[in-house]
């Protein structure tokens, strides 16, 4: 957590983090080259550029797409997760290289303005199979641009986090546009089948990781609930870890339930920061600390310490003999509570 804005706040890990991408991404060009020129001796330089690095834009997205359920499956992803935001501006960097080779190598050698002639080169955009793909590209970079130009902390923090995260969730229908540009490339020009694999075999794990995830997901939700004089029965104290949390659903909001130093507390689960599970975090030095990015609030009342701002709504629990109680009305957001002892 940070108070001032700054470009780029670097440290040992970042670091190491970006260095990892700058060579794995110099090391694919160089082999994809290689390998180009073994085995197709007369590609051109810029039709080399464009599969080149429209192939690692394409390699580089599906990584970014399993990293969240990735994370959410198994906690040695989440460091990867930390950073992800450093990736996604790389792999828009590779893809305004091939989307730029691209407009010059087809559009920008006439007398026509070459977003122009992007456009209207190809007029057939009612047909199915002859829509003029590279439109779509076009479109899918405008939305990798607008989603790298926003991804700074100062854009999350003026924007809301709510509005943030809608917004970089166009990811999604910018991948949709992708997948579309590169078969409708393969049905009306001949197309790298290394590009098309890539896509299948990526659209098969992206599309499989989020199910598990959606389905792991869906359990804390239909998890039913006994009700008793107005406060819900959610588990057995033996259930929590210690400086862990167990993840419910009360009206229709999910909330963590923390076990801390031989007490209980309750908070609503999402993170003020990008919406990150409070519950799959854990306490440290006394703070619920966010699994996503490290931001952190105290469990006895939702706030983060001084002198941060954000607060998280909290509940009151109670307990009769081992079994634990949450009252299901939330108390305002920053709330004092007692803790529960045990």
């Amino acid at each position: 957590m940070g108070l001032d804005y700054k470009l780029v706040l670097w440290n040992a890990h970042k670091k190491t983090y970006d260095k990892i991408i700058v060579v794995s991404m110099l090391l694919y060009i160089i082999m994809f080259a290689a390998i180009t020129f073994v085995f197709n001796s007369e590609t051109s330089i810029e039709t080399l550029v464009i599969r080149a690095f429209g192939s690692l834009a394409i390699i580089m997205l599906h990584i970014i797409l399993v990293i969240g359920p990735l994370a959410r499956l198994n906690t040695n992803f989440l460091p990867i997760l930390y950073n992800r935001r450093h990736l996604g501006v790389s792999m828009f960097i590779a893809a305004l290289i091939h989307g730029g080779f691209s407009m010059f190598q087809f559009h920008a050698l006439g007398d026509v303005n070459p977003v122009y002639s992007l456009f209207t080169s190809n007029m057939d955009y009612g047909s199915l199979t002859n829509f003029p793909f590279q439109v779509l590209g076009f479109f899918a970079l405008l939305i990798l641009f607008l989603m790298a130009s926003t991804s700074h902390d100062f854009f999350l923090g003026n924007l809301s986090a709510k509005v943030w995260k809608r917004l970089h969730m166009m990811v999604y229908f910018g991948y949709a546009l992708i997948i579309a540009h590169v078969f409708l490339g393969a049905f009306q020009q001949e197309t790298s089948l290394f590009t098309i694999g890539i896509m299948v075999l990526g659209f098969i794990v992206v599309a499989s990781l989020h199910l598990i995830t959606g389905f792991k997901e869906r359990k804390i939700d239909t998890t039913k609930t006994k009700e008793k004089e107005g406060w819900l029965e959610v588990c057995n104290i033996s259930e929590i870890e210690e400086d862990r949390a167990k993840i419910f659903t009360v009206e229709n909001e999910r909330v963590a339930i923390f076990k801390h130093n031989g007490k209980l507390s309750a908070i609503h689960n999402v993170c003020k920061h990008q919406g990150g599970p409070l519950g799959e975090g854990k306490i440290i030095d006394g703070c619920i600390t966010c699994p996503w990015h490290g931001y952190q609030y105290l469990p006895s009342n939702g706030q983060s310490p001084p002198p941060f701002t954000e607060k998280v709504a909290t509940y009151e629990l109670k307990l009769d003999g081992e079994t634990v109680f949450i009252n299901p009305k939330a108390f305002e957001e920053g709330t004092e509570v007692k803790p529960c002892k045990f």
